[in-house]
């Protein structure tokens, strides 16, 4: 994966773009008087409640840019936020919520199972979505015209995952996931590439655990017993600090990575800090792994009582500056107009690079790259390249 150490002057360039105003666009849904509504379903409770606020406000950040540099197609853009607990009752609630409330596009999306069910909700209300973190394939196999990723996709991770094991000489691998589609389409994907290639790390054992337990001892002590050399757990971090914490108590020694569902502080604080020291992770970028980001950083600080961004604010601050660019380009308000202009976009800096959409709206690099976790932070193990 290249990283694009020129971004952030890229971005500035792109946030002015955005604000040149295009003429008057259409008065199509989410657009009232003034103002452009972009929606977005964060978890703000639960137990990935973490992520919710980075998200929140990288997206806020993004859209005080490009008022402040004029708006788009005259007008000022606004965010609403919904909570969607990573539940799939809540979500759906929260999006019909933002579709009564005629937002032009959704920004949100963290859960892939809770983000799974408000697909079809925009979509019939011709509201495109540019999904921020939920990456699961589900989400790109239901093939609507309005759905569009800036993660990278289950089938890229998977691939990182394996190309990083082989090099580490991992032998027996035990794949633990949540039973959500997320961490199942992670661990599916693994298991068949471990099947295509039978000279690579192969499967020792394939445990699936219940989200919300405290105790995890019984999958525990079956990973034990199939004698791995090395576990990947692809669920969120607060099954994942449990597991990881379980699995040293027990007495394993071997290697551990998780998914990016699971990066972020709290994972280490759950785990222990000792526990989870030289824990691996596959993430696509994070705000303190971009280089030269700490200009970016300073200026979320500024923007939000010096709280630091964490995973998924800079991708969220990316879906408000795609959207923006999109509206602009059509000069248009409408879900169907916005989605062509979105399929057109070619060049368009992100964070991740130069964006241009596959046909099946995925990133054509998925950009992840290795962590690993040293003293109270992840930090960049690996840059691996797609």
């Amino acid at each position: 994966m290249k990283l694009h150490t020129r971004f952030l002057a890229a971005a500035a360039a792109a946030g002015m773009a955005v604000a040149t105003l295009a003429g008057c666009g259409s008065s199509g849904s989410g657009s009232s008087g003034d103002t452009i509504t972009l929606g977005m379903v964060v978890p703000l409770t639960g137990s990935s409640a973490a992520i919710g606020p980075y998200m929140q406000n990288g997206a806020q950040l993004a859209i005080n840019e490009i008022n402040d540099a004029g708006g788009v197609l005259g007008k000022k853009l606004q965010l609403e936020v919904q909570d969607g607990a990573c539940d799939s009752k809540s979500a759906s609630t929260a999006a019909n919520k933002l579709v009564s409330d005629k937002v032009t596009v959704s920004v949100g999306g963290y859960c892939s199972g809770a983000t799974l069910p408000t697909l079809p909700i925009f979509n019939n209300a011709n509201i495109p979505m540019i999904i921020p973190a939920a990456n699961s394939d589900d989400l790109v196999n239901q093939k609507l015209p309005l759905v569009f990723l800036i993660n990278g996709t289950g089938t890229q991770q998977a691939a990182a995952a394996m190309k990083f094991m082989t090099k580490e000489n991992a032998k027996k691998v035990a794949l633990m996931d949540d039973s959500t589609s997320y961490s199942t389409n992670i661990t599916k994907n693994v298991a068949a590439l471990m099947k295509k290639d039978s000279s690579g790390p192969q499967q020792a054992i394939h445990e699936s655990v219940t989200a919300g337990e405290s105790d995890y001892s019984a999958n525990v002590n079956a990973v034990i017993k199939a004698s791995p050399d090395f576990v990947y757990w692809t669920g969120y971090y607060q099954e994942g600090g449990l597991i990881i914490k379980q699995l040293r108590q027990a007495g394993y020694t071997g290697k551990i990575m998780v998914a990016d569902g699971s990066v972020d502080a709290k994972l280490i604080q759950i785990a222990g800090q000792a526990n989870a020291q030289g824990v691996f992770a596959t993430m696509t970028q994070t705000p303190e792994t971009i280089p030269d980001g700490a200009a970016w950083i300073a200026k979320y600080k500024k923007a939000f009582d010096n709280k630091a961004p964490g995973p998924y604010s800079t991708q969220s601050y990316d879906a408000v500056r795609v959207a923006a660019e999109a509206i602009k380009n059509a000069n248009s308000t409408d879900g169907k107009a916005i989605a062509t202009a979105l399929e057109k976009i070619d060049g368009f800096k992100l964070f991740s690079g130069p964006l241009k959409f596959t046909p099946e709206h995925t990133l054509s690099s998925g950009g992840f790259l290795i962590l690993v976790v040293k003293g109270d932070k992840f930090d960049v193990q690996d840059q691996l390249q797609d």
